[in-house]
């Protein structure tokens, strides 16, 4: 089984998009709704948890004026805006993926494996399954593996960072067992933070992976990179302007 169905896919980045698009702030009910209601089949945002253990829906570790999620209760994190997962999760119909994108907490380091951030949301992934696509994404390859220890079967995806080099991010997948490579767009060629003499296509990586069983995900194109990966044969982009994206790649991509 394919997370993507098989067609290449666009998901919105935080919600509608990054920071802000039309008005609507990244990370909130409202701009993941308008990312659903635009036509997209799969969205994406970020999960956190608060001290009392409850899953809320945001970017940063911090909110308001730079206080920790991990330091506030649930009830202080509403009072500076915090929206919840399951608020989230109920709005949204049942027929729009999720890509969750888990954020551990540099805390989780003296927690055991069964409290950490990926021990707290992978039942609710589990759960989530039943109505929907669903996918757990990640930097921290071992919260990749605790969420298979908690609820086995959950698709995962491992996150790499700007220009981290996909000769080492696809094995890294491949071997950490999980389904889908996510990589920034400038991971498929020369970059600043990778100054090897000589790269691999991207098609040439983009069919590496799909052969080790992967499926690839790059993150945060622009429209002109986007179309360039997809016609490489990536399966996903998640993309900082749903509105902009869309219109540009509708003959490529849904």
């Amino acid at each position: 089984m394919t997370v993507f169905g098989g067609r290449p896919t666009l998901l919105g980045h935080r919600g509608l998009g990054r920071d802000t698009v039309q008005g609507l702030v990244e990370n909130t009910v409202e701009s993941i709704l308008a990312a659903a209601r635009s036509g997209l089949r799969w969205v994406e945002f970020d999960v956190r948890r608060t001290a009392d253990d409850a899953l809320v829906v945001g970017h940063y570790p911090t909110l308001g004026d730079a206080q920790f999620l991990v330091d506030l209760t649930l009830a202080q994190a509403r009072e500076l805006g915090a929206v919840t997962l399951s608020e989230v999760l109920d709005g949204l119909p049942d027929d729009i993926g999720v890509n969750l994108d888990l954020k551990s907490a540099m805390e989780d380091a003296l927690r055991p494996r069964t409290a950490t951030t990926a021990a707290l949301l992978a039942p609710v992934a589990r759960a989530e399954r039943g109505r929907r696509p669903v996918l757990v994404s990640s930097f921290d390859p071992a919260a990749l593996l605790v969420v298979e220890e908690v609820a086995p079967g959950i698709p995962r995806s491992l996150l790499t960072w700007i220009g981290f080099p996909l000769r080492k991010a696809i094995p890294a997948a491949a071997h950490l067992g999980v389904d889908a490579v996510a990589a920034h767009w400038s991971s498929f060629g020369p970059n600043p933070a990778d100054t090897a003499p000589t790269f691999r296509s991207a098609r040439y990586a983009v069919g590496l992976a799909h052969e080790a069983g992967l499926e690839v995900v790059a993150w945060c194109p622009q429209v002109a990179e986007a179309r360039e990966l997809l016609a490489a044969g990536v399966d996903a982009v998640v993309v900082d302007d749903v509105p902009a994206t869309l219109a540009a790649l509708q003959d490529v991509a849904d």
